[in-house]
């Protein structure tokens, strides 16, 4: 049964609304009875049955943020589009608040997928699904999983099985380090069952170090500038919990990308400090696959990593190549 969630029905979008598309809050249900909130972008004036993509991420972020702007874009530009919060977060369902697993995020997707084949206004046959920094991990495991997503786009992507099991950069890639992030990680869950309470990460930092690290900066100036603010992103504020991503750790998310036979294209900023993660996931997806003829990376010259959530003040997120691009084998 889906559950009854307290959403927000104004317009609180740190992006301007278009009065090219209808929008409207709507809800559904993953398998493991999670119920997720999230926005519906309708092209206007469209007839007949329409190609459909649903938008998640960036990691910790909210539908208002990143993932709202690609998909009413997208809507602008005759897709019908939703852009979902996933379990734990935002207006979605799941307790407790502000966890995450690489299971349930990847059947986040598929759920998302069930309400787009279900629903009247699309053509089943015709859904493709987006995942932005780190649900452009997500999203690749979700390709390789799901065989009803016709075509998925990944933008400024993370490893996020990657990053916490080897840090940034795999500065931290030994059993020595992991081994001690697994003490310090279990050590905090022995304390949060005592207090009944679950110890929060923080989110970007703030105020911001003056010795902090460019991609620091990069955070910094979306998630707490009214660039990219919104009260109830991870990111902007508390974070995640600091066990939260724990299953990362020792769950690899990419394992099966090389049996992708859908159409996937890679997008990330050839500034970015996360681009490592955009080349080596194209590279191994590639590796060995038969099915290599509608895959592309795509480097954007200059752009950073958060250049890819809202264009940076510069256009830098390539819509006319993603929508052909989802023209094509959306088709």
């Amino acid at each position: 049964m889906t559950a009854q969630l307290n959403l927000t029905q104004e317009w609180d979008k740190i992006f301007p609304q278009s009065d090219k598309v209808n929008h409207s809050k709507i809800t559904f249900r993953n398998r493991y009875g999670i119920t997720l909130a999230a926005d519906m972008y309708v092209p206007k004036n469209v007839q007949g049955k329409l190609p459909a993509i649903a938008v998640c991420g960036p990691f910790g972020a909210v539908k208002e943020q990143a993932s709202g702007f690609y998909a009413q874009e997208m809507a602008k530009r005759g897709f019908l589009t939703i852009a979902f919060d996933p379990s734990f977060t935002g207006e979605s369902g799941g307790q407790p608040r502000y966890m995450a697993s690489p299971d349930i995020n990847t059947e986040d997707f598929q759920a998302a997928v069930d309400y787009l084949a279900a629903n009247e206004m699309v053509d089943p046959d015709k859904i493709g699904i987006i995942g932005i920094c780190g649900w452009g991990g997500m999203a690749l495991n979700t390709a390789a999983l799901d065989t009803r997503i016709k075509a998925t786009v990944t933008s400024t992507m993370y490893d996020m099985s990657r990053v916490n099991a080897n840090g940034y950069f795999d500065a931290e890639n030994s059993s020595d380090a992991r081994y001690a992030k697994r003490q310090a990680l279990n050590a905090q869950r022995t304390e949060d069952y005592k207090t009944g309470t679950y110890k929060l990460g923080g989110g970007v930092a703030d105020p911001l170090p003056a010795d902090a690290p460019f991609f620091v900066k990069d955070y910094y100036d979306y998630y707490k500038t009214k660039r990219g603010y919104h009260p109830r992103s991870l990111n902007s504020n508390g974070g995640w919990n600091v066990t939260g991503t724990m299953s990362f750790l020792n769950q690899p998310i990419l394992a099966y990308s090389n049996e992708i036979r859908s159409a996937v294209l890679i997008i990330h900023g050839e500034k970015a400090h996360s681009v490592y993660f955009s080349k080596d996931a194209y590279k191994n997806m590639i590796d060995g696959n038969p099915y290599t003829e509608n895959k592309e990376l795509l480097i954007i010259p200059g752009a950073v990593h958060t250049d890819l959530y809202d264009g940076g003040g510069k256009n830098a997120i390539p819509f006319d190549k993603i929508e052909n691009f989802f023209d094509e084998y959306l088709k």
